[in-house]
């Protein structure tokens, strides 16, 4: 598979005028947290049958938070957060009954079915996902004896800072999710894919997510995936990848990732590895020769896949001071921003 290098997002942040500039923190409403509430149902009973018409009607430069609640149901629509709409709360009844869906792919940064840009996202119990490379597609390929070529096809793309995802699901086949700036949360997530399909240049921090590493019928296509391919460029950018809790498993033997940036970084810890794990655990891919400047480390994880006597040797030995480092509150809540999020 091809990627864009990571130094292309630099062109697609100045294109989009995006700005890394923090917005500041958003005010609410008294105890309810929220300005207003808007409600999306596609059967026409709320104020919008859209998600996407629902972020249109939000004032630009908004700084208080705002609901948007969306009802049960399929989406099938590509949805963009602008950067001058930051303070938005996206409320799904569960992720296995609200779904964003949209099957566009080639490029993964015009792809994405949902693209958030601004600071200061939430988003609860909804399933992006990008339907490219996936059932329909396969059960047609099934049926004329042939499996079509892998494309990249994103389901989420996160650029802004300050982005919270609670009980969401992310699901699709090749760059999934597209953590690719700024401060991130991810709690309880589902996500789902094969070939680098939790990959960019976020600064993001994953707690008892599920990992399925998963190609469907392109499984003699993948006959391993990557699970990450982390972009950092150099030892003084902050952004990695942690891992916290959670679960690894699926129907693909995974590599943990492969390197994305000379200085690539991601740690798990305690996660149980279900699935069964190459047993080199990590790929340098496209900078060989630079293996010691990534930081690739697991920490007390279990399971049949967690074994690491036979990783890389370039794989890091945390000390308790460096864990401490890669923690919640010391990687992505120095200024406690989560403790800040509406209450639903």
């Amino acid at each position: 598979m091809q990627h864009k290098a990571p130094f292309i997002l630099t062109l697609v942040i100045f294109s989009l005028g995006i700005s890394i500039v923090d917005a500041g923190d958003c005010s609410g409403n008294g105890g309810s947290n929220f300005a207003y509430t808007i409600v999306v149902d596609k059967s026409g009973g709320g104020h919008f049958t859209s998600v996407q018409s629902a972020i249109d009607s939000i004032p630009w430069n908004n700084r208080q938070w705002i609901k948007v609640q969306i009802s049960p149901g399929v989406y099938v629509e590509k949805v963009i957060i602008p950067r001058g709409k930051p303070c938005i709360v996206l409320l799904g009844r569960d992720r296995r009954v609200t779904m964003i869906t949209f099957n566009e792919h080639d490029l993964t940064d015009r792809s994405a079915t949902f693209t958030s840009i601004a600071d200061n996202i939430v988003a609860r119990g909804i399933t992006f996902k990008n339907s490219y490379n996936h059932p329909r597609l396969q059960k047609r390929a099934l049926r004329n004896r042939q499996i079509p070529g892998v494309s990249r096809a994103v389901a989420a793309r996160i650029l802004g800072d300050k982005s919270a995802f609670f009980k969401c699901g992310f699901l699709g086949l090749q760059d999934t999710l597209w953590d690719a700036l700024g401060r991130h949360y991810f709690f309880r997530c589902h996500i789902e894919g094969a070939d680098d399909f939790i990959f960019g240049t976020g600064q993001s921090f994953y707690e008892d997510c599920s990992i399925n590493v998963t190609a469907c019928a392109y499984s003699r296509q993948l006959p391993y995936g990557y699970i990450t391919a982390q972009g950092r460029q150099s030892s003084d950018d902050p952004s990695g990848f942690v891992f916290k809790g959670g679960k690894i498993f699926g129907t693909v033997r995974p590599y943990l990732g492969r390197a994305w940036g000379p200085y690539s970084r991601v740690i798990f810890q305690e996660t149980t590895m279900n699935s069964d794990v190459i047993p080199q655990g990590w790929d340098a891919w496209k900078f060989p020769g630079k293996e010691e400047n990534f930081m690739y480390a697991e920490v007390d994880c279990k399971g049949p896949g967690s074994h690491t006597s036979k990783r890389v040797p370039w794989e890091k030995k945390l000390n308790p001071d460096q864990i401490k480092q890669f923690s919640l509150w010391s990687f992505v809540d120095q200024d406690g921003w989560l403790g800040r999020l509406p209450r639903n």
